[in-house]
């Protein structure tokens, strides 16, 4: 009997701490985030995103469509401008050589600050453009100059449509940015992925209204055109 008792008082405590380990690790998996560091797996390429709220947004459904195919990084942080990306990106590649590196800068540059820095001051109240043309281009060749020696591949991933309404940022500007872009771009011989025109032709089902930011559904729909790229981009399927 002592014997018994014992077979069921170690079959409870297995169970127990099964259940325990499960509990832990679904707190685990529900603190994880788009910032939160991923566990490679080994053979499998690596990926890094670069990019604003945008790329944030489309993160996570990218990675679980990417899953068990891709190693798929992010920066840690928002992206923001192109001057973010010049006092950051060493840090951001880090000492790897990535198979691929999928970037974007544009809508944190062609916003409107205040002149004393405050965040998105329309220019009629005296706000002033983040970063001008002449300097997103300049800092756009020097970023991609320097991320050219840390992946095999990159991809530019072109800055999505700005609705009417959104503060401190102007219809139209996405448009210059992004001819600006493809000069630096084809200078380089790095493609494009166009998530402008996908986003123009469904802003009403996945933009937020007078709002840059995406609705879950609308990035839902961005990853799915990323992960596609990403796929043909290091020929997997």
């Amino acid at each position: 009997m002592k014997i018994f008792h014992s077979s069921i008082h170690s079959h409870l405590m297995l169970a127990a701490c099964s259940l325990v380990f499960s509990v832990n690790a679904e707190k685990e998996a529900a603190k994880s985030g788009p910032f939160t560091p991923i566990v490679e797996v080994e053979g499998l390429p690596n990926v890094l995103i670069i990019g604003d709220s945008i790329s944030i947004g489309y993160t996570l459904p990218t990675r679980a469509l990417l899953q068990g195919k891709v190693n798929l990084h992010r920066i840690p942080t928002n992206g923001g401008p192109t001057t973010k990306g010049l006092s950051e990106i060493d840090m951001w590649l880090g000492k790897r050589k990535w198979d691929l590196v999928h970037f974007n800068w544009g809508l944190h540059d062609l916003k409107f600050m205040g002149k004393d820095g405050t965040n998105l001051v329309p220019k009629e109240e005296g706000g002033v453009v983040q970063v001008p043309l002449p300097d997103y281009e300049k800092n756009l060749d020097y970023l991609v100059t320097r991320m050219k020696k840390s992946a095999k591949q990159l991809v530019w991933r072109n800055t999505t449509p700005i609705p009417a309404g959104s503060k401190a940022r102007y219809l139209g500007d996405s448009v210059k940015y992004n001819l600006v872009a493809a000069r630096v771009m084809k200078k380089h011989g790095v493609p494009t992925l166009d998530l402008y025109n996908p986003s123009k032709q469904n802003m009403k089902a996945w933009m937020r209204e007078a709002n840059v930011h995406y609705f879950p559904t609308g990035s839902q729909a961005l990853a799915e055109i990323v992960a596609e790229d990403i796929k043909k981009c290091l020929k997997i399927k």
